[in-house]
C-alpha cells in the first residue's frame, strides 16, 4: 500500500468497485487556506514558521514564486510539512514571474511585491478552467489605497501609492474571498486601519484574521464587516502557525465512504469547516458527525430518507462551499429523490464535470450553465473519463467507486494541484485504485 506521504506521478488511475471503505485516515493541510496564509506570512515582514503545509502542486508553485520574489523559503528536513518564510531585508528588483500564470492564487502575491519592490507585475492568473473569475474587485481594492493599476493582454501591474494610507473603507458588491484577502494583505503592508463591508468570512478568511491577531493586529470580522487595526508597536519576533486541515479533502473522503456504504474516521479537520456538508449527509439519511478534529461517517446499514438534496453553492457565511458541491453530486447520484445542484461561483465547473459523469452513464439535466437536476438512484458503469479540473478529478474518483466495472481517470496532474495524493488516502481505507501506465 502506498504511503500517503508518497506523491504519485501517474497520469491516470484505474478504480474498481469492491468492499465498503473502512478505517481511519488523516487529511492534508488545506490548499485553499495555505495559499493566502503563505502570502500573509510574506506580507507581515517577520520570520514565520508554518506547519501542516500541504505538498500539492499549487502550494509548491506558490512557494517557488515567493522565493523568486526574494523571500527565504525553507522546508524542514525532519518535517517536510513545515515551512519557514524569511522576510526580505532590502528592496529588490521586480522579478519576472511566468510561473504565476499556472495558479489562480498568484494574485495574493501583489501585497508582498508592493512591500519589497514598490510594484507588482504578474501574468493573468491560471488554475482550474471553471469559467470567468474576473479580478475587477481586486483592482478596486488597490485603487482604494491610491495604487495605480495598469492592464494589458499579458497581465497586470500594480504600482504602490507614493503616500501610505492611514485608513481605508471598502464596500464589496458581493462576498469575494479573493478581494477580501487582497484588502487585508494590502492593509498589512501599509500598517493602516481597514473596514471591509460585506466581506467574505469563510474559514480561509477567518484563518487570516486569526493569523494577524497572532501578529499583534486587532483583527475581527463578521458577515457585516471586517475590521483591522495595526499593532501600536513594531513587532520583530518570529511567528508560528499551522495550516488547518483540508475541509474539501475531508468531505470528498466522506462521500467516497458513503457511496461504498462504509464506515470511517477522517481526522485532522475542524468541525465548523465541514458543517454544511454534514447537514447534507443528514438530509440524505447518512449518519455523519464532526467534532474534536474528526469526521465520523457511518453509511453501513443506513435508512435513507429519500429526500431530494438541494446543494446550492453560496458565499454566505453558513452556505455550502462550492468545492463541496461536486463530490456531493457523485454521492447523490446513488440516492433516491430528484436532486438540484447549483454553482454560480464557478460557472464553468458543471461544463467540465457533467459530460464526464455522463460517460459513466449518469443522466443529468442541465437547467442552465450553473444549475442541474437529476433523479436517483442511478446505475453507473465504468468508463474512461478525464479530470479537467481539481474537483472534477476527485468527484470522478468518488463516482468510480460506485460504478460497475473499471473506471479510468486521466489528467491526474490536475488533481495533484489540489491534493498531494488523494488516491493513496482512499487506498488506506481499502479502495481498489491502481496506477495506469502512460
Amino acid at each position: 500500500m502506498a504511503s500517503s506521504s508518497t506523491v504519485s506521478a501517474a497520469e491516470s488511475i484505474a478504480i474498481r468497485p469492491g468492499e465498503p471503505l473502512v478505517g481511519a485516515v488523516r487529511v492534508d493541510g488545506s490548499k485553499n487556506a495555505a495559499l493566502p496564509l503563505l502570502a500573509a506570512a510574506a506580507a507581515v515582514g517577520r520570520l514565520v514558521q508554518i506547519g501542516n503545509v500541504p505538498r500539492c502542486q499549487d502550494v509548491k508553485t506558490m512557494l517557488g514564486l515567493l522565493q523568486e520574489c526574494g523571500y527565504g523559503i525553507a522546508r524542514s528536513v525532519t518535517n517536510p510539512d513545515e515551512v519557514t518564510i524569511q522576510p526580505i531585508s532590502t528592496a529588490g528588483q521586480l522579478p519576472e514571474l511566468p510561473e504565476a500564470a499556472r495558479i489562480r492564487a498568484s494574485y495574493y502575491l501583489v501585497p508582498a511585491l508592493l512591500a519589497s519592490c514598490g510594484q507588482a507585475r504578474l501574468p493573468w492568473p491560471g488554475g482550474c478552467p471553471v469559467g470567468e473569475r474576473g479580478m475587477d474587485l481586486h483592482f478596486r481594492v488597490y485603487e482604494a489605497f491610491g495604487d495605480n493599476v495598469l492592464l494589458d493582454s499579458a497581465g497586470y501591474q500594480v504600482c504602490r501609492a507614493a503616500n501610505r494610507t492611514s485608513a481605508a473603507e471598502i464596500r464589496l458588491p458581493f462576498r469575494s474571498r479573493g478581494a477580501t484577502v487582497a484588502a487585508m494583505l494590502r492593509t498589512v503592508i501599509d500598517r493602516c486601519r481597514l473596514t471591509i463591508f460585506q466581506p467574505n468570512v469563510s474559514p480561509e478568511v477567518s484563518e487570516i484574521l486569526a493569523f494577524l491577531r497572532e501578529a499583534g493586529w486587532d483583527a475581527c470580522g463578521d458577515e457585516d464587516a471586517v475590521n483591522l487595526t495595526p499593532p501600536y508597536d513594531e513587532e520583530g519576533g518570529s511567528l508560528t502557525w499551522e495550516v488547518p486541515g483540508d475541509k474539501v479533502e475531508a468531505v470528498t473522503l466522506a462521500c467516497a465512504v458513503a457511496v461504498t456504504r462504509g464506515y470511517a474516521l477522517i481526522k485532522g479537520v475542524r468541525a465548523a469547516d465541514v458543517m454544511p456538508a454534514m447537514e447534507a449527509f443528514a438530509w440524505l439519511g447518512i449518519p455523519a458527525h464532526a467534532g474534536a478534529g474528526t469526521v465520523t461517517i457511518q453509511a453501513i446499514d443506513t435508512q435513507l430518507t429519500g429526500q431530494p438534496l438541494r446543494a446550492i453553492s453560496s458565499l454566505s457565511p453558513d452556505g455550502l462551499d462550492a468545492d463541496f458541491e461536486p463530490s456531493l453530486m457523485a454521492l447523490a447520484l446513488g440516492m433516491p429523490g430528484v436532486h438540484l445542484f447549483a454553482d454560480e461561483i464557478n460557472p464553468g465547473r458543471h461544463g467540465n464535470l457533467i459530460p464526464q459523469l455522463a460517460r459513466l452513464g449518469a443522466v443529468i439535466e442541465q437547467l442552465s450553465a450553473t444549475h442541474c437536476r437529476f433523479s436517483g438512484p442511478q446505475r453507473l458503469v465504468g468508463a474512461k473519463v478525464a479530470a479537467n479540473d481539481i474537483r472534477t478529478g476527485s468527484t470522478l474518483i468518488v463516482a468510480g467507486l460506485a460504478a460497475e466495472g473499471v473506471t479510468t481517470v486521466s489528467g491526474m496532474a490536475q488533481l495533484r494541484r489540489g491534493h498531494a495524493d488523494l488516491p493513496s488516502k482512499l487506498r488506506q481505507l481499502g479502495a481498489d485504485i491502481t496506477e495506469e501506465a502512460a
